[in-house]
């Protein structure tokens, strides 16, 4: 029972679209993915309360959001390392021309 509870919840406040920020699980009604408030809370250390504030968002989705990282951790995880793996990647093969010129000015 209180794991169909939660899956209610989590259907309430958290949506999966394929052609919304690349079908990430995000807050229902906008573009704020479930890792996006995982990293502000987590990593950055906003409360879930500044989040909320901060991005105009019900308290509710905020705390769905989190339950819903912590329920799927692994997965995200997971995907937010190979994403990053690839900015890298693409970094390296596609260097930033305004960091190029950057650089040859200060080399000037």
């Amino acid at each position: 029972m209180k794991n169909l509870l939660m899956q209610l919840v989590s259907q309430e406040y958290i949506e999966i679209a394929a052609d919304v920020r690349s079908g990430k699980p995000r807050i229902a009604g906008t573009r704020i993915a479930v890792e996006d408030i995982a990293v502000l809370h987590l990593k950055l250390g906003y409360s879930l309360v500044e989040i909320a504030g901060k991005y105009d968002l019900s308290l509710a989705s905020v705390y769905a959001a989190m339950a819903y990282y912590f329920d799927h951790r692994d997965e995200i995880d997971a995907r937010t390392v190979q994403e990053d793996e690839l900015v890298e990647v693409l970094k390296q093969n596609y260097p930033s021309r305004l960091q190029e010129k950057l650089k040859q000015l200060r080399n000037e």
